[in-house]
Formats: structure tokens, sequence, C-alpha cells
């Protein structure tokens, strides 16, 4: 049994066109990722450089039980609102449950556009192995969902505070195909370099796309990571110095799993007076423009 995807009018339409579409997740939007303001200001600079690419965007999110691909605009203050963060694992028990608002992760979003047709997925970072997962065994479901899903996700690395070596491992051991944008360097989410290389350089969209379209795997995904525009990186050192702090206030309060991400993620925004939230804004945007160029050249590549 398949996963059943409510499609909003638009990206239906879009879909039986053969018209692009690029599908984002929601907990950025919502108040578990960036604070009001700056949430609601992040889906319009998202939704606006998709849309003038030629693209259509797809919002993903569980609403009142049903699983969406595409968000209509009406209700765009319902995503910004409260909501109970749902990774693909928590698809089913929203559903389920009839949970009014569920804020898709990468995991859950990646599952949700392969489900619903769609090739393209834009985000800010993805989730990793964490350190210390030789004794926790906390890796990410984002890396398994990117390996199990024939979509292409477009990102800005992944967060710093993850063991990222191990990551780019774990992604290889998969078999994903990892893509730097124009770069050699995997980004590290507010930095555009973490020091270790790409297995992979491309230059175009079309490259992108044809390297999706000659994957030797119908089933599996690919990760094409975009580093955060020049003018919006944090400063490394500093942002070293602040990791480590943070990630040693958690060892020290027990604080596990999903909980780090945010506790990190208010450390940074505090250490660099708010500078976090604009470079988040730029990021996620940017990815977004290059999610709908990629979208573009699929669509005429296959």
């Amino acid at each position: 049994m398949s996963l059943r995807v409510v499609h909003s009018a638009d990206v239906l339409a879009a879909l039986d066109s053969s018209r692009p579409v690029v599908a984002l997740e929601s907990t950025i939007f919502s108040h578990l990722g960036l604070p009001a303001p700056a949430n609601a200001e992040a889906l319009r600079r998202c939704l606006d450089v998709i849309r003038a690419a030629g693209c259509v965007p797809a919002v993903t999110a569980v609403l009142d039980g049903e699983v969406r691909l595409g968000i209509e605009e009406s209700e765009h203050p319902r995503i910004f609102g409260t909501a109970r963060k749902v990774a693909e694992r928590d698809v089913p028990v929203a559903v389920a449950q009839r949970w009014d608002f569920g804020a898709t992760t990468v995991s859950a979003a990646v599952a949700i556009a392969a489900a619903g047709g769609v090739s393209v997925f834009a985000t800010g970072g993805i989730g990793g192995v964490h350190r210390g997962a030789e004794v926790s065994g906390d890796v990410s479901a984002d890396l398994d969902a990117i390996a199990s899903n024939p979509v292409i996700t477009v990102s800005a690395g992944a967060k710093a505070f993850l063991d990222l070596a191990r990551t780019l491992e774990y992604l290889e051991t998969a078999g994903v195909p990892v893509l730097g944008w124009k770069h050699d360097w995997f980004p590290a989410f507010y930095t555009p370099s973490s020091g270790l290389r790409i297995p992979h350089r491309v230059e175009s969209a079309l490259e992108v796309a044809l390297v999706h379209r000659n994957r030797s795997r119908d089933t599996s995904g690919l990760l094409l990571t975009v580093p955060i525009p020049a003018a919006f990186a944090l400063d490394a050192e500093q942002l070293d110095a602040v990791l480590e702090s943070a990630l040693a206030e958690c060892e020290a309060s027990g604080i596990r799993g999903a909980a780090v991400t945010p506790f990190v993620l208010g450390r940074i925004g505090e250490a660099t007076a708010g500078r976090s939230v604009p470079a988040n804004l730029a990021l996620a945007e940017n990815n977004a423009r290059v999610a709908a160029e990629v979208a573009v050249a699929l669509s005429g590549a296959l």
C-alpha cells in the first residue's frame, strides 16, 4: 500500500501537464523552524523564486489528517502556527490520529514528494550522523529517505554540529550520489565548507538532471549541496566555538535526538546576535532557486 497524497489544485495541474514542480518541507515555515515573522518571510521568498523560474512550489504537510503536497494560499497562516513535527515514521500516525498540523521534516517531505510524483525537493540543511553515533546509534532518518526515494534533495549540506565525515560515509554506503553545486567542498549549513571534499562537482542544472536520469537504482535519490551565499556565511571559528559549547551543554543536560537541533540552533542565534536568521533565510531562498533550475532542466531532460 502506498502513501495517499492529496495534491493542491496548482500542483495537480502542473503534474498533469508535465510542468516542473519543487517540493518544500514545512518545518522551517512553522514555529518549530524560524521565529515569526522570519518564517513567513522564508515561505514568501522560497515561493517567489520557485515561481519566477517557471515552476510550481509544493509545500508538504499533514493538515487535518491529510498528507498534503501543495498548500493553498488561504492555508498559509496555518503553516506559521503551532505544529507537531512529522518525520517519515510519524506520517501514518499523523493521518490515523488526524493531526491538525504536522510540520514535515526532510524525511517526511522526501517521502511525500516521491509518493506524489515530484522529483525535486528543496530544504535548508539535512540531518545526518550525530557525533557519538557509534555509541548512541543516532542517525537521522533523512539519510535513509534520501537513499530510498527517487528525489533530488537540494540543501546547504548538513548541520555543522553533526559528524559530517560519517554523514558522507553513510551516503556513500547507501549509494547516494553527493554533488557539489559549482563547488568542491561539503557545506556545513552556515558556512560554505566543512573542509571535506565533495565526491563530484557539477556546473549546471542539466548535469544534475542527467545524473538523476542515469542513476543505477530507480528507487534511490541524490543529494545536491549548495553553499550558503558568501555574504551571509557566519564566521567559521566563532561557529565552531559555539557548537562545542552547545554540544557540551547537551551532553551535561541529557539532551538527545531531535531535541539537539533546536537547542544548538538557539545557542547559535544568541551567539551571533541574530545573524543566523538572515543566514537561514538566504540559504533557504538560494536552495529553492537552484532546485527550481534543476526541476526545469529535469522536465526537459526526460
